[in-house]
């Protein structure tokens, strides 16, 4: 299992680097729109369609994503749309989460098909836009999750249960503990004091101009939160569905929108906190 999860590592970031670092955006963008696409086709079979149907959800997206792209919304300021999409992202993935696993399947199928849809669509034009503004902006929020993640891992190991009583979400993810999400949330504090002492074109930095350090810190602990809420929604969707990965696309590592998950939220929510 640890060799393939390292050579599909390895493999990704032989893809995605090359891509990241290119010199215009179409590259990156059009990865990352195959990778959405991935993630569509993925959705779909977590909410019980057939083969043929998932991809044409797929499609669906790409058709989505194609259009905006041709229409040129990766180069417009759209603080209306990232702050729908933040607000969205706080109350329903609060009820979804206080509905619980038994709560998923009340929803009727084409409202989580069509809600998944939009979702995905709007972490693609998220990415694709945070890589127009600047790849240090990109990287800014990237790692954001990606740190919160390793910092939660750590935590919850070493002091998971030792200052709380319960788990964070036992029903849906009993291994997380709420040790691990204050680890996370020192973590991105760390990192973006850090990169704004270095300078640089990030996100931390434009907040920091904006509304000062405080506000900044207030603003990487609310999206290490909401990189939570992700991981649990997605988690909660695959307990429903009765599977440990959302697929097996990526060896070692599950599906797509199992590496993605804590983006899904993260990335409109930070284009919504750039664009105000």
């Amino acid at each position: 299992m640890l060799k393939q999860r390292v050579i599909t590592a390895m493999v990704l970031l032989a893809i995605l680097l090359p891509a990241l670092f290119y010199k215009t955006p179409f590259p990156f963008s059009a990865i990352a729109l195959l990778m959405i696409a991935a993630g569509a086709w993925e959705w779909g079979r977590l909410n019980g369609l057939t083969h043929a149907r998932s991809v044409g959800l797929s499609v669906a997206c790409v058709l989505a994503c194609g259009l905006s792209w041709y229409g040129g919304l990766l180069e417009k300021p759209l603080p209306m749309l990232w702050a729908a999409a933040g607000a969205i992202w706080v109350l329903v993935g609060g009820w979804l989460l206080r509905s619980g696993v038994a709560g998923w399947p009340r929803i009727p199928k084409m409202l989580r098909l069509a809600g998944g849809l939009v979702v995905l669509w709007l972490a693609w034009l998220a990415i694709a836009q945070a890589r127009v503004i600047g790849i240090q902006f990109l990287l800014s929020v990237l790692l954001l999750v990606w740190v919160a993640d390793i910092f939660a891992y750590f935590a919850g190991r070493t002091f998971g249960g030792r200052f709380s009583k319960g788990k964070l979400a036992p029903s849906i993810s009993p291994g997380k503990s709420w040790e691990g999400v204050w680890g996370g949330m020192a973590g991105v504090v760390v990192l973006s004091l850090v990169w704004v002492s270095l300078g640089g074109e990030t996100l931390y930095s434009q907040l920091a101009q904006r509304h000062g350090i405080a506000m900044m810190l207030l603003a990487v602990i609310f999206l290490a939160a909401m990189s939570v809420v992700g991981d649990l929604v997605e988690s909660l969707i695959k307990r429903s569905a009765g599977v440990k990965d959302s697929s097996g696309l990526l060896p070692g590592h599950g599906g797509v929108l199992d590496r993605v998950d804590a983006l899904l939220p993260t990335l409109p929510l930070a284009m919504m906190l750039a664009t105000f």
